[in-house]
């Protein structure tokens, strides 16, 4: 069983350039509530505190039999990335405007969690607009091919 959960709003929201790919740091009770589809990224986004980067907001629903220290749903947790690449990063996001968005929450086949994210900047209204209008026509000559 392959899990995969995706942020479809990040495409819609912001231009995504970059991707990377970076571990996560979970307890047990975490990783067993991923492996059961039981996480969401579409409120989480990246940020740097003293030279690591960190997921924030990102959801993780509690296990059921985690026993009894609850985790909080909601905490920050670590990315695993190497030094050059976070270095790379810390200086796109200096940039006005420029955020680092998760876009896949996976499981790798050596059976760890992985998030990917890319670099992004905000659309405007307009560009949403036209993302809309663009997906819209690809869908009719779909439809019109078949």
């Amino acid at each position: 069983m392959a899990v995969n959960i995706k942020n479809k709003k990040a495409s819609y929201t912001y231009f995504l350039t970059d991707e990377f790919t970076a571990g996560l740091v979970l307890s047990g009770s975490e990783i067993k509530s991923i492996r059961a589809g039981k996480a969401s990224i579409t409120e989480g986004y990246c940020r740097f505190d003293a030279g690591e980067l960190w997921v924030h907001n990102m959801y993780v629903a509690e296990y059921a039999n985690a026993g009894y220290m609850p985790q909080d749903s909601k905490r920050k947790r670590k990315l695993l990335l190497q030094r050059t690449e976070l270095k790379k990063l810390e200086k796109k996001v200096k940039d006005v405007g420029v955020t680092l968005v998760p876009t896949l929450l996976f499981i790798s086949q050596s059976g760890y969690a992985k998030l990917k994210f890319s670099v992004a900047k905000g659309k405007k209204l307009h560009d949403k607009r036209q993302s809309l209008k663009d997906k819209d026509q690809a869908r009719d000559l779909a439809r019109m091919a078949d």
